[in-house]
């Protein structure tokens, strides 16, 4: 059975919101519907509805402008079986001495490696993604260098990868922690797949703001894996959450968008020890 989505753009987020909303009104009623901010600092804001039945495209047509937005565009979306397409087309990733793969893979994985399942259903966070490779070949980077074991958070852990990285070469306090509550529950099925139940605290958790991240502190290296501006905001935080010497590896920034947030760091206290990009993305490492 086909599916179907409609997606437009308007300026602002309260009109956006509202254009949200009165789309829950129309008939036949979308599924689901989301509003996201464009992370491009243009302002723009996006809004899309999914519908299981083909939409009223005068209703959407009218509500564009109602709300001063530009005209929806309507996509008609085959019946796929996605986690079976994600199967086919994700191969294991390799990432320095980390190998993430999913069960369907389980006969690849290679002797020598530190395996990390992650599950094609689990979309952000398969290691797949540059911003993910770029952190994980960080991580291995460092370890190379000689970094030794030394408390660790992950902020804005998602799958919870790179917690499960650190908790696969080190026996130390390591906190995993997301501002939304299923990202933990992913997180704790993540640790649990891999045999790391335990190794790894899940939280949730906006920034720093809980007590349990407070406690750990100082750490020897956080990851925060998110966007240019929650990571603009947070450079405080991060700085004075490391201890002397300690890393950051941070992604989760388009490549025009590292130098704020590079400088945003050297601001707070720390010094840029490398780059990397994968594709659009960029990866950076600072030390305090």
């Amino acid at each position: 059975m086909p599916t179907y989505t409609a997606l437009t753009t308007l300026t602002g987020k309260a009109p956006a919101e509202a254009l949200g909303e009165a789309l829950e009104r129309l008939t036949p009623e979308p599924t689901g519907i989301g509003v996201f901010e464009v992370e491009d600092d243009s302002g723009l804001w996006e809004v899309g509805a999914y519908f299981i039945e083909a939409p009223d495209e005068a209703g959407l047509a009218l509500l564009a402008v109602a709300f001063a937005a530009k005209p929806f565009t309507v996509s008609e979306l085959p019946e796929t079986d996605w986690v079976a397409k994600v199967r086919r087309e994700l191969s294991p990733v390799v990432a320095g001495r980390f190998f993430v793969y999913g069960s369907h893979d389980a006969d690849k994985v290679p002797t020598d490696v530190e395996p990390l399942l992650i599950e094609a259903a689990m979309a952000f966070g398969t290691g797949h993604h540059g911003t993910t490779l770029g952190c994980l070949q960080m991580f291995d980077a460092l370890l190379n260098e000689g970094l030794t074991p030394c408390p660790v958070a992950d902020i804005g852990c998602g799958t919870a990868v790179l917690a499960m990285a650190a908790a696969r070469v080190w026996d130390t306090d390591i906190i995993a922690s997301d501002i939304d509550p299923v990202a933990v529950e992913v997180a704790e099925a993540n640790l649990a797949a891999n045999g790391l139940t335990g190794q790894v605290r899940c939280i949730e958790a906006t920034g720093f703001d809980h007590p349990v991240l407070a406690e750990a502190a100082p750490y020897g290296l956080i990851f925060a894996n998110i966007l240019m501006g929650p990571l603009i905001d947070l450079a405080p935080d991060i700085a004075g959450a490391l201890a002397p010497r300690g890393y950051a590896i941070l992604s989760g920034l388009l490549n025009e968008q590292s130098l704020d947030v590079a400088s945003a760091y050297v601001a707070a206290g720390l010094t840029v020890v490398s780059s990397a990009e994968i594709g659009e993305w960029t990866t950076l490492c600072l030390q305090k």
